[in-house]
């Protein structure tokens, strides 16, 4: 009588050798680009927090001091001290910390300001009948990606007719304009996410509209709240163009101070370097905190319900 043989697990060898094979490979190319990609974010930082401790001699010296001999913070006690006496530095190290001041007090008045009206405005647009509210979001949208560059011009004549060139106000104001389309359109999609029952509970129970939004829907709204606000601070203290063409001396901030480090003797950019770490700090010590909240809070809104 015949038997029926069973295969020998053998016989695959060669077949599972190769799928084993394909995906270590897969998964060393991949790290390798993973690698890749962190060494190409990191690396400008760090060179720049090498150039910012490193001596004038070896900044310019070849081959490339990776690692600083003789480290020096001198860079940064005349940023936040001033120079000492006889030292020759750029005159845009006196006006380093003013530049801090405006630029903490521009992004935190604007990210205020976004937070309140971006967020009531997203509210009433998914909640009450604004008629033809699909084409005021649309316009909006196409209005935001205009290039800067083409309205330019007319902006700073009417901020010039507005007395606000060279103002916390106008500043303020401007990158408000400019971020309110976007907050609202993040919110816009939060808020599709929550169920209007409970709205609907709290106006029930005595709450007004206003009310239900302010008990109600924002305790829950924390992630889109986060959001908006790292995205608008962020925005606006790293902004350059606009705040070159807006600022001229009283309300400069870190982007436009730190390209005027420069003497009779040309541009120091270990000096420039030192204001770059320091202005970069802010944002970096922000996103690390918030970054759990930020990811949450984009990405709440892209599926509804």
């Amino acid at each position: 009588m015949a038997t029926l043989s069973t295969p020998s697990p053998l016989r695959h060898t060669p077949g599972r050798r190769w799928r084993k094979a394909r995906s270590a490979i897969g998964g060393i190319l991949f790290y390798a680009l993973v690698g890749m990609l962190v060494f190409a974010l990191l690396a400008p930082f760090v060179w720049m927090i090498i150039s910012s401790i490193s001596p004038p001699t070896e900044l310019a010296s070849k081959p490339i001091h990776w690692i600083p001999e003789h480290p020096t913070l001198d860079r940064y006690r005349a940023l936040f001290f001033g120079a000492r006496p006889g030292e020759i530095v750029p005159i845009a190290v006196s006006k380093f910390i003013n530049a801090m001041k405006s630029s903490l007090i521009i992004a935190t008045a604007t990210t205020l300001v976004c937070i309140i009206t971006g967020t009531a405005a997203a509210y009433a647009l998914i909640r009450l009948p604004v008629p033809k509210k699909e084409g005021f979001l649309f316009g909006m949208l196409a209005a935001q990606m205009m290039p800067i560059i083409v309205i330019i011009i007319p902006l700073y004549l009417m901020m010039q007719r507005l007395v606000l060139n060279d103002t916390w106000q106008g500043m303020i104001l401007l990158y408000s304009g400019f971020m309110l389309p976007t907050v609202i359109w993040i919110m816009y999609g939060y808020f599709q996410t929550l169920p209007e029952e409970l709205e609907e509970a709290a106006m029930i129970d005595g709450c007004s509209r206003v009310g239900a939004l302010l008990r109600v829907v924002l305790p829950i709204s924390g992630p889109g709240l986060v959001a908006i606000s790292a995205f608008a601070f962020l925005y606006t203290w790293n902004e350059f163009f606009m705040a070159l063409i807006f600022t001229a001396s009283r309300t400069k901030t870190i982007p436009v101070i730190v390209t005027e480090f420069s003497t009779q003797a040309g541009i120091d950019y270990g000096l420039m370097t030192t204001a770059g770490v320091i202005g970069s700090l802010p944002p970096l010590i922000l996103a690390f905190l918030l970054q759990r909240y930020i990811v949450a809070g984009l990405t709440s809104g892209a599926v509804k319900g």
